[in-house]
This record gives structure tokens, C-alpha cells and sequence, in this order.
């Protein structure tokens, strides 16, 4: 059987540029006639053009076939679905049969039949002439149509099957999604062109190497410049801060050709990575093609508002992970400014599994078709200035096949370093690339102080090599922690050339019972669960607390203050600060007084800071925020690009870090003996006063003080009219998917921190009420003694002393209080400390000391796989307010906050967004420290400064009424 031949097609034509000609075109996408059977082996009748197809159903190309009711998807990271048998592949073969009525223009002549990409092998026949086969399903081919049109009514049939030899190359990290899912085109362009364009020191030069005709370029008064020809302009460079472009025109064979030019070189000198002879930064992320609708057949509109998006955040770079993209995506990168990393349509990463035996990486019989994947992706997108580098493709391990595609790669393209991450020896490679090396890997190579190669000089070649992370910072679930040190470094050292976040976006299908379906949620007896929900934005795009941290690590900002002035630094590569606004702002708890906008040099440098004396009491804070001045393709004027803060004149006593990136729990950097004694500031809560009130024992049996209640066993039960249980100590969160894939879920279940038991050894009630307890997981001796120590004057004060006994192994989860109020009692929190959204030790860059407002509803964080979430760290006060009055907190100094309409174990048990119901209390959750978040899932857990140890600690806290 042919699918499992090695023969990566037949009957095509040479790949060429994908170009914009003025060349006669006929569109057939839209609704084709469609049939899928179970197996392979079925009669190729329905080709011919008389075949009866009304029994058939209907599917849209371009589509999925199995998002459209055939079949169902299946998820898969590493793991082949079928048998690891080259080139074999089982009877069991969904296969599509589609078939397209079209009518022929009056006067059309020739013409060429375009698929732009077709997974996983398909076969292509035109009024029941077969015009040949494709594999590589990410590429473009063609078929000379010419022999077989005709006047009028044309039939085209296409069989695509999902599994065939070609299946062993594309092993991706993604939903397993055949069908035809790209355009279909009739195109009467013949048309290659090829331009190289270079600039140094100020000018251009245009090398013409293949065209159909004559070039020009109006804007820089050439014209007639003939293939194989060159010449030298000054020109304005391409870069990914400023995309600029000339328009070129190619006149011959009976069409126009446009051709949008950008001149930019890509050099290494020294081990550094260079763009026009400047140091090159990639801030970049992986981006795979996914829509949680339509799978990889994406919308134009939805890739311009990815690529507006990543702008917005900061993002420059982007890896085509692990294929190229459409070609519309690459036009777009040109247009609006992002550097690509064009990877082939390559990843064997399941045979892994067997010890890479038979990888087709390796075998010689795959050479022709992995060197064809990368001609087509290199003649595709050769003249995109966007495209500074080809990569050979991703985990496929090592062989001689990569040999062949580099060897062809440098000749035809010399222009562009080759990337590749799966061989460490960088043998065919220009630039030394790794995944999820940790921060002291990257140090140590941004050093060149890394492990030698056993070879002295392959060892010696690659220390010369400019090192970038393709692949960093898994941005799966809750979190990544540890963006900020990776940025550090990368800035840091030179060699270093930055990375790309793994990876833009979770492909959640839309599902009616789960919202979003991951691995295993359609029946599929092999899949890798939630691991294909790992993005920076949400199946809808929204951004998620990831991305929004990713932006401000990202800022080409940054701002020294240093007593009445602010040192601005420009952190752009290829440009000044002329096109940004600068404000400064200054709040007093929350509020603004006063707002300047600043007078700063092109170049940056220091600035004075306006005088902020007199005004209310309380913190006072300092923001300058760059914005744009005036509109950019990418985003309006008034767009925040950075922004930096600090505090002018904190409130008496208090206590809080100069950065408010550093809003998680300053006790887990500093040791929680340091909370446990920092100085304690006096409540401003209104309408509260006289001085300390005894306890007393009711009648009922409550202990009472002023409006407050507890029960004989020294727990709160009412507290200023609500109905509350609790506070009480616990040590567990519901596991992020980094606790989950790192371990530590694991071993925090073994130890049963999950299901901690309390007991309550004394009782003490006179001037305060003195509560003393412990807490422990059973079958062990581990506990924590917590001393409950409350204080009434008119407000309820809560010094709660943590003391641990018993060597413990591991970080804990959390270490904090649990208690619950009416559900109807609270809708709306108020706080003032960072925010606005969720922080974590070693998440939370993006937030901002400030005054804020949500709904319980807003402050929970929408993860697909529902994990802990919407922790608001360092919170000075918060208010909790509805329908009945409400409470408010004080942190003496701060405390960790969220609030849910949850539990902790029912947050832990759900599995997707809709197994999370609103019951009828709102779980309050009252921290001191949080274990850090890190990207365990894939790549390191938190940095040591983020270990949350269990150590001796003190959380103090005060209520009163709202």
C-alpha cells in the first residue's frame, strides 16, 4: 500500500515562494461533498466525475473532519497513537473522501491547483485524473491542472488519510487533526521570486537572485533591476520595533507580482546574536495554530489578533513550534514587526519511548522526505524579513538525515543561522539551543562555563555559539514562576540571545458539557490530559495572569528611582523612547493627587520627580507608566508599553517592600521569623473605637465579646452579626499543575497534608482568648502548634503563633487560616495592596500597589483545568461587602488573600470549569505564605528563595465592620 511508502509525493511541481499575484485565482474553499470510512481500503470510484455523492454529508475546507461531528479528536504530547512500526501503520485508517463541483471562468486557461496544507497523506484528482500525492501536512504543494480543466463543470476529489509513513514525522505536541485544513486554490501564477536584502552602516543592498521578470522599487527609484542582478540604497532597516518595508513590483510570464521588501542582516560575531549589527534580544514565545473551534484552520482575523496581542505584551519573536505556519501568519509578522524562528514540519518525538530505535531521523530511507519538508518550507518563505533563522525541526533526535537538510538549507540559503535543539553537540547548527535548562544552567552557558562535549572540537564550536532556551517557562495552569530570573540572565550575558515561553496558547476544544475538552475527554485510550492546556492566553484568548507577568518582564523600559528622580533606561534594540509619553502618578492608599507627565530625552536618563508633599495620610506611591504617544499598528495611543513604581512616604510603622513585584510573601525570601516580628501599624479602619473588653462565658455556653462569638471550644462563630466558621490553621491549596507534573502533590499526599486533623488542648478566657491547638496529618508525627491569641476593642484582633514540630521534608503548600461567612454576605472585595490580579511568590510582576475592586466571581482565575488560583498577595486591608453590611480585614503588616465560593477540596476535585458550583458560604482564605509556583510541569520548580519551609511564624490580623 502506498501510505506507507517513503516517497514523501508524486505528480507535484517544484515549490516555490508564496507570493501576491495579480494572476487570475479561484477559490475552493467553502462547503465540499464529504465521506468518512474506517479503513483505507475502499474503491476509488467516487473520482470519477459522474460519481452520485447526494448521500455524502457536507464539511467546510477548511476544517477538521473530526470537529465537524466525524470522528473525534484525540491529544497526544509524546506517545504515538498507532504502533511505533515504520512505515507501517494499522487497517484502522480514518479516511476522508471529499469531492468539489466548480465551474470554470469563461476563458480561463492553465492553472495549478494549490493545497496549502493537508494532514496526514492526500491524494488528488481533477475530472478523474489523478494528478498525484502530498505528505507533509503543514506545506504547501501543487499539481498542474493544465491537461485536465474544463470549460465549465469541473469535479476535483481528494482522499485524505490519517495515519501513513509520513505520520512518524509529525509527532507534535498537539491534537491528532486530519482533513484538508488549509486553502485550497486554482491559480493561474507560475511565478518564483527570490530577493536577498542586507543593510549595514546606513545602506542596502538588493541582491535580485530569481525572478520571472524585471524588479522595481518605486520608493527607492529602481527599476528594470534584472534577475541576477543587485543594487545598493539607503534604506531604513527591518526590525521587529520597526518593520519597515518597501513595496516591490516583478512584471513576466503574464503577471505582477508584489513583493513587500525589508532590509535587515542576521549575523553571529563573538557568540552573540546579532540583527544589523546590534545585539539581538528574543523575547519570544512558541506558538502553535490552534483554534478551540476549528482546530489548526485558522482565521486570518484570528492570527492578526495574535499577533496584535503578542505586540501588546511585549513580545517580539515568535517559534512556529512545531511547523510553519500559514503563510498569511508570516506576512503579518513582516507587517507589524515580530522575529521568527520558521521550524520544518518535523518531530519523531515518540520513539523516545522505544530508545529512538528506527527513528526516521536516522534512517536513510526518510532522507528524501525530511529534506523535501525543508526545501518546501524554505522556498515558501524565503524572501519573509520576518524569518531570521530556519530550524530543522523539533525533538526528533539525532541522525544523518539532519546532515542532508542542513547541507541543502546553507546552500540554497546562506543568509539565516540553522536551528535545531535535539542534538546537544550543535553539529549542523549555528546557534546552541536547549529546553527548560534551569537558571543555573543558563548562567553557567551565558558564562561559557557549560559542560563540555566530549568532543574537544565540537565543544570548542559551540562555545562560540550564541545560546537561546526554544522552549522555557512552561506556561501551564498556575503560573510560570521564575519569568523575572530568566530575563536577568538573558540580559545579563551576551551570548545569551533570550527564548521562547512554552507556549502561546491552551488548545481547549470547545466542549458542551466541559467548556474546554483536553486529553482523554473523547474516549481516546492514549492521550496526555491537560498537558495541551500550557499557554499564556486562554482557548479564547484571553490573556491570562502569565501573559499579563510576561509583559511587564518584557518591558523595553525600565525605571531606577533613586529619591526625587527617576533614572528611565531604553531597553529597545533598534530604537529611542521618541514615539512614548511618560506620566507619573502619585496615589495616597489608593487615591490620585497628583499626575505630571514627565519631559524625557529620546535616549532616556534621569528625570526629577515632581514634589508630592502635604495630602492625606497613608502609603504614598510613585507610578510612572510609559504609554504610546500616538497610534501604532499594533495598539492605540495611551497603550501602556512599562511602567515602574515606588513608594514615597509609607504610613508610620508599616512595614512593605519597596518593589511591588515582589507582592507574593515576602516571608517565604526572608524566612517567615521575619513576619513573625515585623513591626505591626495602627488599624485606619473608620468608626471603631474604646479600649480592650474582657471575654466572657454566656449562658448558651458562647464566649462573648462585643458583637463577636465564639464557641466553648474557643472557634469564632459570629463576628459582627455573620454567621462564620473559623479561622483556622490549614496547610493546603488544591495543587497547580506545576505541584501536580513536579511532585511535590505527591509528596504532600503522602504526607496527608490534605486531611489534617485538629485538636484544641486549652482554652483560656479573661482580658484575651487564648486558643491552643494542634494541627497534623495522620500517621505521622509531623504537626504545627497554633496558639489562637484574640483581642477585643471594638475591633477583633487575631495573633495566631505557628509553631512546627518535627523535622519536615518538603515545602508545604500554603500556611494560612480557612474560615467561611454567608454566601449572600459578600459579592463585592476591596483591597489595597498589589493587584490587580493573582500573585504568588514567584508570580505576581504585574501587579501594582494600588487600591482595587472585584467580584468574588472576578477575583477567581478561569483555568481550564480549574487548580489554585486568584491568591491576592501583600494585602494591606480588604473590605468584603454585600446585600448585609460586611467585614473588613487589616494585615498587621499584610496577609495573603482569596475568597471563593468554593472549597479547597472541591476546587481539588474538579477537573474542568463547570465542576465548579457556587455553594452557599464564601470560603475566605487568610495567608501568611504561599510554596512558590516555578514551571515544574515542564522544566524547574521554584527557585530556592520561593521554598515555603515550615519554620516558626506569626500572622497577625484585625476585623471590623465594614
Amino acid at each position: 500500500m502506498d501510505l506507507e511508502t517513503f516517497t514523501p509525493g508524486s505528480g507535484r511541481l517544484a515549490p516555490r515562494a508564496a507570493l501576491q499575484s495579480d494572476a487570475p485565482a479561484l477559490s475552493l474553499n467553502g462547503t465540499w461533498r464529504f465521506r468518512l470510512s474506517p479503513t483505507a481500503g475502499i474503491p476509488e470510484d467516487f473520482a470519477d466525475p459522474g460519481y452520485d455523492d447526494s448521500g455524502w454529508d457536507e464539511l467546510p475546507v477548511p476544517s477538521h473532519w473530526n470537529l465537524h461531528g466525524h470522528g473525534a479528536p484525540a491529544y497526544t504530547n509524546v506517545a504515538f497513537p498507532i504502533p511505533i512500526d515504520p512505515p507501517h501503520v494499522p487497517d484502522e485508517n480514518p479516511t476522508g473522501d471529499y469531492r468539489r463541483v466548480f465551474d470554470l471562468p469563461e476563458g480561463w486557461q492553465g492553472g495549478r491547483l494549490r493545497f496549502e496544507g493537508a494532514e496526514s497523506f492526500a491524494r488528488v484528482w481533477l475530472n478523474g485524473h489523478e494528478l498525484g500525492f502530498s505528505t507533509g501536512s503543514r506545506l504547501p504543494v501543487e499539481y498542474d491542472a493544465a491537461p485536465y480543466l474544463r470549460p465549465g463543470r469541473n469535479v476535483l476529489a481528494v482522499r485524505v488519510h490519517q495515519w501513513s509513513a509520513a505520520t512518524y514525522l509529525e509527532d507534535q505536541d498537539m491534537w491528532w487533526l486530519p482533513g484538508i485544513f488549509r486553502d485550497v486554490t486554482l491559480t493561474r501564477s507560475t511565478a518564483d521570486v527570490y530577493v536577498r536584502a542586507d543593510y549595514r552602516g546606513g545602506r542596502g543592498t538588493l541582491a535580485y537572485l530569481e525572478g520571472p521578470g524585471p524588479l522595481s522599487v518605486p520608493e527607492l527609484g529602481v527599476t528594470g533591476l534584472e534577475p541576477g542582478s543587485e543594487i545598493t540604497a539607503e534604506v531604513e532597516p527591518w526590525t521587529a520595533e520597526t518593520p519597515r518595508l518597501y513595496q516591490a513590483v516583478i512584471t513576466g510570464d503574464g503577471e505582477t507580482v508584489r513583493l513587500r521588501i525589508g532590509f535587515r542582516t542576521i549575523s553571529i560575531e563573538d557568540g552573540v546574536l546579532l540583527a544589523n549589527g546590534r545585539p539581538l534580544l528574543l523575547k519570544g514565545v512558541n506558538r502553535h495554530e490552534f483554534h478551540p473551534e476549528h482546530g489548526r484552520a485558522v482565521p486570518y482575523e484570528t492570527m492578526r489578533e495574535d499577533v496584535l496581542l503578542m505586540k501588546r505584551h511585549n513580545v517580539n519573536a515568535v517559534r512556529t513550534s512545531h511547523y510553519p505556519p500559514h503563510p498569511r501568519f508570516l506576512d503579518l509578522c513582516d507587517e507589524l514587526g515580530l522575529w521568527v524562528i520558521d521550524e520544518c514540519d518535523l518531530e519523531t518525538h515518540g520513539f523516545g519511548e522505544v530508545g529512538w530505535r528506527g527513528n526516521p531521523t536516522d534512517d536513510p530511507r526518510y532522507a528524501d522526505a525530511l529534506l523535501d519538508r525543508m526545501r518546501r518550507m524554505v522556498e515558501r518563505d524565503k524572501n519573509h524579513p520576518s524569518v531570521i533563522m530556519w530550524s530543522l525541526g523539533n525533538e526528533a533526535g539525532v541522525g544523518r538525515n539532519l546532515a542532508v537538510m542542513a547541507g541543502w538549507t546553507r546552500e540554497r540559503d546562506p543568509s539565516r543561522p540553522l536551528h535545531y535543539e535535539g542534538d546537544r553537540s550543535c553539529a549542523h547548527t549555528d546557534v546552541y539551543s536547549r529546553m527548560y535548562a534551569s537558571h543555573a544552567e543558563v548562567e553557567a552557558i551565558g558564562k561559557r562555563e557549560e559542560d563540555p562535549l566530549d568532543d574537544p572540537e565540537l565543544d570548542a564550536r559551540r562555545r562560540g555559539m550564541p545560546f537561546l532556551q526554544c522552549e522555557y517557562a512552561h506556561a501551564m495552569g498556575n503560573g510560570p514562576g521564575g519569568l523575572a530570573e530568566y530575563q536577568e540572565l538573558f540580559e545579563r550575558y551576551p551570548r545569551l540571545a533570550g527564548g521562547f515561553v512554552w507556549e502561546w496558547i491552551d488548545h481547549g476544544i470547545a466542549h458542551p458539557e466541559f467548556e474546554y475538552a483536553y486529553g482523554g475527554d473523547f474516549g481516546e485510550p492514549v492521550h496526555d490530559s491537560n498537558f495541551v492546556i500550557d499557554g499564556l492566553v486562554f482557548p479564547d484568548r484571553t490573556p491570562s495572569p502569565g501573559l499579563i507577568d510576561l509583559k511587564k518582564v518584557f518591558e523595553p523600559v525600565r525605571f531606577d528611582f533613586d529619591g526625587g528622580s527617576v533614572r528611565i533606561v531604553n531597553g529597545y534594540g533598534f530604537r529611542d523612547l521618541s514615539h512614548l509619553r511618560f506620566v507619573a502618578t502619585v496615589q495616597v492608599a489608593g487615591e490620585t493627587v497628583t499626575e505630571h507627565v514627565l519631559d524625557v530625552p529620546p535616549g532616556g536618563g534621569e528625570v526629577a520627580l515632581p514634589v508630592t508633599d502635604g495630602g492625606p495620610e497613608g502609603e504614598r506611591w510613585l507610578t510612572v507608566r510609559a504609554e504610546l504617544a500616538e497610534d501604532q499598528p499594533w495598539a492605540p495611543a495611551g497603550h501602556e508599553v512599562a511602567w515602574g513604581q515606588t513608594q514615597l512616604a509609607p504610613a508610620p510603622g508599616t512595614a512593605v517592600p519597596q518593589d511591588p513585584a515582589t507582592a507574593a510573601t515576602t516571608a517565604v525570601a526572608q524566612g517567615l521569623a521575619t513576619a513573625a516580628t515585623t513591626a505591626a501599624p495602627q488599624d485606619p479602619a473608620p468608626g471603631v473605637a474604646g479600649g480592650p473588653q474582657a471575654f466572657t462565658r454566656g449562658e448558651d455556653g458562647l464566649i462573648i465579646a462585643g458583637e463577636c462569638a465564639f464557641d466553648a471550644s474557643g472557634r469564632l462563630v459570629r463576628l459582627f452579626g455573620l454567621e462564620v466558621e473559623g479561622p483556622r490553621l490549614d496547610l493546603w491549596r488544591a495543587p497547580t499543575d506545576n505541584d501536580r507534573y513536579g511532585g511535590l502533590e505527591g509528596r504532600w499526599r503522602a504526607l496527608g497534608l490534605y486531611r489534617l486533623t485538629h485538636r484544641v488542648d486549652e482554652v483560656s478566657v479573661g482580658d484575651e482568648l487564648v486558643v491552643r491547638t494542634r494541627v497534623a496529618p495522620a500517621a505521622t508525627d509531623l504537626g504545627m502548634r497554633a496558639t489562637y491569641r484574640w483581642t477585643y476593642d471594638g475591633g477583633l484582633r487575631l495573633e495566631l503563633d505557628i509553631e512546627p514540630e518535627g523535622e519536615w521534608p518538603d515545602p508545604i503548600p500554603r500556611l494560612g487560616v480557612d474560615m467561611t461567612l454567608p454566601g449572600e454576605a459578600v459579592d463585592r472585595v476591596t483591597w489595597f495592596g498589589p493587584g490587580p490580579g493573582e500573585s504568588y511568590p514567584d508570580t505576581g510582576m504585574a501587579a501594582r500597589i494600588g487600591r482595587w475592586s472585584a467580584t468574588v466571581e472576578e477575583l477567581q482565575t478561569p483555568y481550564v483545568y480549574p487548580q489554585e488560583n486568584g491568591h491576592r498577595a501583600n494585602v494591606r486591608w480588604a473590605t468584603l461587602t454585600g446585600a448585609r453590611g460586611g467585614i473588613r480585614v487589616s494585615g498587621e503588616p499584610a496577609f495573603g488573600l482569596t475568597a471563593r465560593r468554593w472549597s479547597t477540596a472541591e476546587l481539588t476535585a474538579a477537573r474542568h470549569r463547570p465542576d465548579l458550583v457556587p455553594g452557599d458560604r464564601l470560603h475566605l482564605h487568610l495567608d501568611l505564605a504561599h510554596q512558590g509556583i516555578g514551571t515544574a510541569t515542564c522544566g524547574p520548580g521554584p527557585l530556592p528563595a520561593y521554598h515555603l519551609l515550615a519554620r516558626p511564624a506569626t500572622l497577625r490580623l484585625r476585623f471590623t465592620p465594614a
